[in-house]
């Protein structure tokens, strides 16, 4: 048995609660034991969102297993009913609460309310978050949706998006947006926003805008299927996705889209010599599948970095990650394991991470910098500004998230690579005034590490300073081949001399 410390994703029920917190009207009753509310915190305090989730728990306890906790979960449905009288209820049970086999959605269904009563049968050792959110929204479609006429103008709808989902509050704003600048009137967003009788008139579009396939794709091939409704295909991330996308609006509805004008900086800087510093620079990629595939799309063709590694965590994606990582020459990562992750940014040498939060952390510990594209985030990833993924407002956003790590290190590498410099150390005073430090400033100590041991190899002070000196996005590959370098000549230390000995050993 392998424990893990970190999960990329929650348990499917988590899922399940990010349908019903987007959602208005609708109420989830969840079979749990005590201490499986922990979920609550993800909403308040990560997402800060102003209101606790529209979840009951029955929260039984280790000495109401030997009672009757079927009779604890009809108790529960009734005074979630008339606490807040929700238009439907989902029901279902948690991972520990699925051990004791006691058939919520069954027991919910025996009752009576005068609701519709929609069980979740969400395998908790076998799936996912992903997988409760898209399994909840399908089987809320299925069983509200009914047939209806279309409407009288080109109308879509906008699918995907939930509570807990990585900027998809303003994603959906940029893309309602996008498509009424069409002409096109958008018939509902869900499930974010949509209560189960919006659900009911999901029909009545003539088109669906799938936005995150991971949560929305088996809904949009139901729709389609049955209500003969097409969707698009393309996810709206960076310039030449948005345009195909914006393409594939224009084919389903016949309408045309306007020239974006001069709302995209991307395309200047890149026509820049600014940008040349840029070029080149190998970049590694974990995330969700949706953000992978359009981040890869934007590092290679509008940022011309180089992937040199990708992947993912879920693994119903694993085929269309698999078939990328071969277009792009190199080696997928499908693992839900954080550690086979770090082993793979190690080997890779990447000058930058493109990532999640656990992405984020790696970075710190292997002085690497890192750019957010995919949940799991935390709380600095919800930014009270408007700041979408998606549309032409996103690419800007990715721009900027992307450039500013690499821009921001190479600042902070001259800073140091200066700092002992007659003008610019840290006691010189500033230049308009002569140059010279302030009187009464005692003139500050250069503090010097302490002997970093990696293994049997230490490294000397006087070398570890000189390392600090190599720029940071390659300072890693320089240490860890002048620690093979040592490990080669059977050195236990690593002095200046090593190190200058292992840079003209790899330079011939």
């Amino acid at each position: 048995m392998k424990l893990s410390i970190w999960t990329y994703e929650g348990p499917p029920h988590v899922g399940a609660m990010r349908v019903a917190t987007g959602m208005t009207g609708l109420h989830y009753v969840l079979h749990a034991p005590q201490g499986d509310t922990y979920a609550d915190l993800l909403f308040t305090m990560i997402e800060r969102r102003n209101h606790r989730p529209p979840v009951t728990y029955t929260t039984f306890q280790a000495r109401d297993l030997g009672a009757d906790t079927a009779n604890l979960f009809k108790e529960a449905c009734h005074e979630a009913y008339a606490r807040f009288k929700p238009e439907a209820l989902i029901v279902g049970a948690s991972c520990t609460a699925e051990l004791i086999q006691d058939d919520p959605g069954g027991l919910a269904e025996s009752m009576g309310l005068p609701v519709p009563v929609i069980p979740l049968e969400l395998p908790s050792y076998q799936r996912k978050e992903n997988f409760g959110a898209s399994e909840t929204f399908f089987q809320l479609t299925r069983r509200l949706a009914r047939d209806m006429n279309k409407t009288p103008e080109v109308s879509c709808n906008v699918l995907g998006p939930t509570g807990l989902g990585y900027r998809h509050r303003d994603d959906v704003t940029e893309i309602v947006g996008l498509i009424e600048a069409m002409g096109i009137t958008v018939n509902l967003v869900a499930p974010m926003g949509a209560s189960p009788t919006d659900l009911t008139r999901l029909g009545q579009a003539h088109f669906n805008v799938m936005l995150y396939p991971e949560i929305a794709e088996e809904t949009c091939r139901w729709l389609d299927r049955n209500h003969d409704q097409p969707y698009t295909k393309t996810v709206p991330i960076g310039v030449g996705a948005t345009r195909d996308f914006i393409a594939e609006v224009e084919a389903l509805s016949g309408m045309k889209a306007a020239d974006p004008g001069d709302r995209l900086r991307l395309p200047w800087y890149a026509a820049s010599v600014d940008s040349t510093y840029l070029t080149g620079k190998r970049v590694f990629l974990f995330g969700d599948a949706t953000h992978v595939k359009a981040a890869a799309r934007i590092a290679k063709d509008e940022m011309a970095f180089e992937v040199v590694g990708l992947g993912c965590y879920n693994r119903e994606f694993a085929r269309d990650i698999r078939r990328l990582a071969k277009d792009y020459g190199v080696a997928p990562l499908i693992t839900e394991d954080y550690l086979e992750v770090e082993a793979a940014i190690k080997a890779a040498q990447p000058e930058m991470i493109l990532g999640t939060q656990m992405e984020r952390h790696i970075g710190k510990r292997l002085g690497i910098p890192c750019a957010v594209i995919s949940a799991p985030v935390h709380v600095q990833d919800y930014p009270a500004r408007y700041s979408p993924q998606m549309g032409w407002e996103g690419a800007n956003v990715i721009f900027d998230t992307w450039v500013h790590p690499l821009v921001m290190g190479l600042e902070e590498h001259l800073l140091h690579m200066f700092r002992e410099d007659f003008e610019f150390h840290d006691a010189a005073g500033p230049s308009h005034h002569g140059g010279h430090a302030p009187r009464g400033v005692d003139e500050p100590q250069v503090v010097i590490p302490d002997p970093v041991a990696d293994g049997n190899i230490i490294w000397l002070a006087d070398a570890e300073k000189e390392l600090r000196k190599v720029p940071f996005f390659v300072r890693g590959k320089a240490r860890k081949n002048t620690e093979a370098f040592a490990v080669q000549q059977g050195l236990t230390s690593i002095s200046v001399d090593t190190l200058y000995e292992a840079k003209a050993h790899y330079a011939r």
